[in-house]
């Protein structure tokens, strides 16, 4: 990496893609800001030399980049092929015309600009890269276009249109070809397109069809051949998959004829330690335990994720919101010491505002092409929150409603009185209707199957701007108390809760209403930047914190979103608890805001101050939150009973609250369903620590360049209990068929070098992410600390494949 116009012409390192240069050089005070991680920016450069073989040199060769962060420069054997400005966008470029027998290609990353997003981004080529060699007539990247559509008698036609490079003339007899795999691997169909110049279409029935479903991901895949006379220049093979996606004004979000209600949570592109530079492995570990408490969608927060993310989303049934941008043509406030401050000014805040109108076709339509075969995918965002940065929609709205508070009243959505301010305001017309129409008309001329969304935060404006009207669904973030009269006013708009506080409340409001399609909790996951002061590198307002263990939202989603019986107990010091109750057992609330500096409202997106043990000191009271889905839970200390409460009574905030004098022992918290124990949960006072348990996440590791284990390792005490509020130092020791990739421990304030073997843990646990090094040998993994050693853990390499 440099800080120059050319590439250095030494210290070059070697690296392994994907790469983020941020990440790994490590968290810092100086040159970075709250809003990014307070991690460096910066220009770097990459080199690979390659060497192509006569036979090859015959070919057409392309070079393919899922994503480069950010202002991308290529150049091969000296020559520029070309800028992309998006960091999160995928792209290619033609070599063929510059190719020699060795050949050099450089890509120059200019990501100067440090805090140009209002989080963490990332530096460098943090996606994949692939030199792609095809006979000069082939199928174009992203050329195979699959739309299914269901029948009423279960059948489905399949409509293909396939865009074929390289073809002189009508003359050369250039056909494509088309057979369909079923999901058990049984070729069910072939068929053909008739000849024409560059763009090939074909229909064919297919009756009955196992259909795609979030509890039946059935996935199909078409082989696509190009030949000429007989013979087969190009092959490619697509994976799709039939299902119909209804979004309904009345019964919401319909799939395959039912309705679904969406359990949805936003997540970011960095995943922890790993920063950017996230593999296939990674996202499975994270999106395997979003399904574990019941998630059944996720939108991409808030721009275009990785193609690998979404081949998972295809084949693990997740439904999908893909998203474009999170600023237009007017960028939005970056934070720099921290998260509200909105001080980061000039040059190094300078972003993709400054590309739109220029890019933002373009990078719009290739997501869509790129994207368009992803049964996972079902809808489309053209954009999040874009009302703050146009300011006639507030102050239309503060006019309106004057002392109003936004996050809880509602706000006059009568359409006439809302013109008339807007119309004397504006004068009638405001620009950000006016784009939304041409980014919601750019998205049709491409993709017709889909329905457009926004995520807005001012909906009763915007359905009167014009913006409302150039979207098919209108999503709301935080807006839950818009939901009824939104839908009273427009009664034939479809609705969504594009983004929600993970709360019990955001959930209780779309539960019982069929015309709202569900909600996406505000995060999955813990995410990097838009936060601060430091050492506050990110935010953990999740379902799952940085190192992907789950966080005590994430246990009372769980109770929400699935059925199997579960009780989870949390406790918090009294002078520390936002509940209390009167000698007449009678609860209150009060919500602790966000101390200074930073922004007091961010308490409304961070769960309740609690922790997840019991270890207090004698003469402490304690309040014991337990959250469950059975219909009673007793609590127990040291087998003495605390009373019985039955969860109907306490649906207001779905949590049972007990007022607990500390004694140290075991608290157990035991679920009844009709009387009958159906599930127990304890949290004991430790001891010291005496040992380390390791667990991973899989049985056997690939041996591939992306492939991942994860294994999280969990300290005990003398009792086997795990310790739940303990710093403790602790190494990573990994030998044989792999090696360390990162070390992680889940918490918001952990500025430790993450490519180091050794941390400290948070609440006990603390998470090592591991790779095949290229060894035929199983892989064995042990943690020490002070005076501990777990036992060794033992992964097998899977068995070498043949390719054929």
């Amino acid at each position: 990496m440099g800080d120059m116009e050319n590439p250095p012409e030494q210290n070059w390192q070697s690296v392994t893609l994907p790469h983020d240069w941020s990440i790994r050089k490590g968290y810092s005070v100086s040159n970075t800001a709250a809003s990014t991680g307070f991690v460096p920016g910066g220009i770097g450069w990459y080199k690979k030399e390659f060497q192509v073989t006569d036979e090859d040199r015959e070919k057409t060769i392309s070079i393919e980049f899922d994503g480069v962060y950010c202002n991308s420069s290529v150049w091969i054997n000296g020559h520029l092929l070309g800028f992309r400005p998006n960091g999160y966008s995928s792209f290619s470029y033609d070599l063929t015309p510059y190719i020699k027998a060795t050949n050099e290609l450089l890509v120059r990353v200019d990501h100067s600009s440090y805090v140009d997003a209002r989080w963490y981004t990332g530096s460098g080529i943090y996606r994949n890269v692939r030199l792609v060699k095809k006979h000069p007539v082939h199928i174009a990247q992203w050329g195979n276009k699959v739309t299914t559509v269901v029948l009423k008698d279960g059948a489905a036609d399949i409509h293909v249109a396939t865009k074929v490079e390289g073809v002189q003339s009508k003359d050369s007899l250039t056909e494509v070809v088309y057979e369909i795999i079923d999901p058990s691997g049984t070729s069910i169909s072939r068929f053909s397109a008739d000849p024409n110049k560059g763009s090939y279409y074909a229909k064919t029935k297919l009756g009955r069809p196992l259909l795609w479903s979030i509890e039946s991901p059935h996935l199909y895949d078409l082989v696509t051949k190009v030949k000429q006379n007989e013979k087969i220049l190009d092959q490619t093979s697509t994976t799709f998959g039939i299902r119909s996606v209804v979004m309904d004004a009345d019964k919401g979000f319909v799939l395959n004829g039912k309705p679904v209600k969406i359990k949805g949570v936003n997540i970011h592109h960095d995943a922890g330690a790993l920063g950017a530079a996230v593999t296939k492995d990674t996202w499975k570990y994270r999106l395997s335990r979003l399904q574990e408490v019941g998630v059944n969608a996720i939108r991409l927060a808030h721009n275009p994720h990785s193609p690998e993310l979404l081949d998972l989303c295809d084949e693990m049934g997740l439904l999908v919101m893909g998203e474009f941008f999170d600023e237009w043509k007017r960028p939005k406030g970056k934070s720099l010491v921290y998260l509200g401050d909105n001080a980061a000014k000039g040059e190094i805040a300078s972003g993709y505002s400054n590309h739109f109108w220029e890019w933002a076709e373009r990078d719009l339509k290739d997501l869509i092409h790129r994207d368009y075969n992803h049964p996972s995918v079902v809808m489309w965002s053209i954009g999040n929150e874009i009302e703050w940065t146009f300011p006639a929609y507030t102050e239309v709205f503060n006019q309106l409603n004057p002392e109003l508070d936004v996050h809880t009243e509602v706000p006059v959505f009568e359409p006439s009185k809302v013109k008339s301010v807007f119309d004397e305001v504006t004068g009638g017309f405001d620009s950000l209707a006016y784009v939304a129409q041409q980014l919601s008309r750019w998205v049709k001329e491409v993709d017709t199957t889909r329905a457009v969304t926004c995520g807005s935060v001012r909906p009763s404006i915007s359905m009167v701007s014009g913006y409302g009207d150039a979207v098919d669904v209108l999503g709301l973030n935080y807006r839950a108390m818009c939901y009824a009269p939104a839908h009273a006013t427009y009664p034939t708009k479809p609705l969504i809760g594009s983004e929600n506080w993970g709360t019990y409340e955001e959930w209780k409001s779309v539960e019982d209403k069929p015309y709202i399609m569900g909600i996406f909790a505000w995060t999955g996951f813990a995410y990097m930047g838009e936060a601060g002061p430091w050492p506050r590198k990110g935010l953990n307002l999740s379902f799952f914190d940085f190192a992907g263990f789950k966080t005590p939202r994430g246990h009372f989603f769980e109770t929400l979103w699935k059925p199997a019986p579960k009780v989870y107990a949390v406790t918090t010091k009294q002078e520390d608890a936002e509940f209390s109750v009167d000698n007449q057992g009678n609860w209150d609330f009060e919500m602790q805001k966000t101390p200074p500096p930073v922004w007091s409202e961010l308490r409304k997106w961070e769960w309740y101050p609690v922790n997840e043990h019991w270890n207090y000191s004698a003469g402490d009271t304690v309040i014991v939150q337990v959250y469950t889905n059975c219909e009673e839970v007793e609590l127990f200390l040291n087998d003495q009973s605390l009373g019985k409460q039955a969860l109907a009574n306490n649906l207001d905030d779905h949590i049972l609250k007990w007022e607990v004098p500390y004694k140290a022992g075991a608290l157990k918290a035991i679920g009844y369903d009709e009387g009958k124990e159906e599930t127990r949960f304890d949290l004991t006072t430790n001891s010291p620590p005496t040992s380390i348990v390791l667990e991973s996440d899989v049985e056997n590791l690939g041996r591939g360049m992306g492939d991942r284990a994860h294994i999280a390792a969990k300290v005990l005490d003398s009792n086997g209990n795990e310790i739940r509020d303990l710093s403790l130092p602790v190494t990573f020791h990994v030998s044989g068929g792999a090696a360390l990739v990162a070390v992680d421990n889940g918490w918001e304030k952990n500025v430790q070098d993450h490519y180091k073997p050794t941390l400290y843990t948070h609440k006990g646990r603390a998470l090592g992410i591991i790779a095949p090094n290229g060894k035929d040998q199983p892989v064995q993994i042990k943690v020490t600390a002070e005076g501990i050693e777990s036992k060794p853990l033992t992964i097998n390499l899977e068995k070498y494949t043949i390719q054929k």
